[in-house]
C-alpha cells in the first residue's frame, strides 16, 4: 500500500501528516515555520532543512522511510513565484524528495475546503492571501505583498488599527473608542504614555501574545456596536469581496462558487459581524452567487485530496 505526505508550510509553524490510500491519517508531526522569506539570505536553505526535517521526524513515527513514499505534496508560504518553486524543489529534490508537488498553501485551503475542488480561499491569519482554482484548473493569488498590494485584516494589521484608534481616542482627542478602555484595563495603564510601550510589541516577532489580545479587543468592539472598530470591519469587507470578485472577473467558476474562509481571524474568533459586511459586499461586487464556507478541516487535508485525484 503506498503512502502520502502532506505538508502545510506558514510562517510560525508548519504541519504534516501521513495518509494511506484510503485517506487516513496514519501519522502526525508540528514543526517550525518554513517561510523561506523569513531566513535572510540563506532563506532557501534554510527552508528546506526544517522541511526535510519534519518529513524525517513524520516518517519516523510512522516507522517508514523515504522509499516507502509514493508521492508529497507540500502547500508552503512564500512560494508566490516560479523562481521560488524551483529553488525550493531543487534543495528538496537533492535531499531524497523527488516525488514531490509544491503550490502556495493558499492553494491548498481551496481543495480542503471547496466540494466541488474549484473556488476561492480567503485567508486571514498571519498575512492575507486570496487563492483560487477554478473548474479548468487555472489557479491565481492575490495580496501577499504587504503594503504593496494592499494586504489587510490579518492579525498584524488588525492590531495596528486598534493600537490607532486608542491614539487617536486619548492623543488626538478625535473619536472615543471602547478599545482604549479594554486596553487599559488588560495591559494596567491609565495614560496616553503608559500605551506608547505596546507598538515595540506590535512589531515584533515575539509579540504575539499582545496581537492576539488587540486582534480579540478589535472583535469584542465590533461586536459592541463600537464605531470606530466597525468602520474597520467595513473596511476589511471591502477589501475581500474586491479580491473574491476580481477572481470571480477573470475565471472560470461554477454557479454558486464556493468562498472558503481560513485563518484564524475567520475561524477562531467571533467574527460574524465582520463576515455578513463580506457576505454582503462581494454578493454586490460580483453580482454573483457565492457560497461561503469556514473551513473546518486542517488545510492540510486538502495536499491529499489532491495527491488522489491527480497524482495517486
Amino acid at each position: 500500500m503506498p503512502f502520502y505526505i502532506g505538508a502545510d508550510g506558514g510562517g510560525t509553524k508548519t504541519a504534516y501528516a501521513l495518509f494511506n490510500e484510503c485517506k487516513e491519517l496514519l501519522a502526525s508531526h508540528e514543526g517550525p515555520g518554513t517561510n523561506h522569506e523569513n531566513f535572510g539570505e540563506n532563506g532557501f536553505d534554510e527552508a528546506a532543512r526544517r522541511i526535510f526535517e519534519g518529513v524525517q521526524a513524520l516518517l519516523g513515527k510512522a516507522g517508514l522511510g523515504l522509499d516507502d513514499i509514493g508521492f508529497a505534496f507540500m502547500g508552503l508560504a512564500g512560494v508566490d513565484h516560479p523562481y521560488q518553486y524551483e529553488a525550493l524543489m531543487q534543495r528538496l529534490n537533492a535531499m531524497g524528495l523527488t516525488r514531490l508537488e509544491i503550490v502556495n498553501d493558499g492553494y491548498i485551503v481551496v481543495k480542503a475546503g471547496c466540494q466541488s475542488g474549484a473556488g476561492i480561499g480567503l485567508n486571514l491569519g498571519t498575512g492575507t492571501c486570496c487563492n483560487a482554482i477554478d473548474r479548468q484548473g487555472r489557479r491565481a493569488m492575490l495580496a501577499g505583498l504587504g503594503e504593496f498590494s494592499g494586504d489587510i485584516g490579518n492579525g498584524s494589521w488588525i492590531g495596528a488599527q486598534v493600537f490607532r484608534c486608542a491614539y487617536d481616542d486619548l492623543v488626538l482627542g478625535i473619536e472615543p473608542s471602547a478599545v482604549t478602555g479594554m486596553i487599559f484595563d488588560l495591559f494596567n495603564i491609565d495614560s496616553a504614555e503608559g500605551l506608547m510601550p505596546l507598538v515595540q510589541e506590535l512589531d515584533c516577532e515575539g509579540g504575539n501574545n499582545t496581537k492576539r489580545a488587540f486582534v480579540n479587543m478589535f472583535f469584542e468592539a465590533v461586536n459592541a456596536g463600537d464605531p470606530p472598530a466597525q468602520r474597520i470591519a467595513e473596511q476589511m469587507a471591502l477589501r475581500g469581496a474586491q479580491m473574491i470578485t476580481a477572481h470571480l472577473r477573470t475565471l472560470d467558476f461554477a454557479d454558486p462558487c464556493e468562498v472558503v474562509l481560513s485563518g484564524s481571524i475567520h475561524t477562531k474568533l467571533p467574527s460574524e459581524a465582520y463576515i455578513k459586511q463580506l457576505k454582503a459586499k462581494a454578493a454586490q461586487l460580483s453580482g454573483r452567487e457565492l457560497i461561503f464556507r469556514k473551513l473546518d478541516r486542517a488545510p492540510v487535508m486538502g495536499c491529499i485530496d489532491w495527491i488522489l485525484k491527480e497524482f495517486a
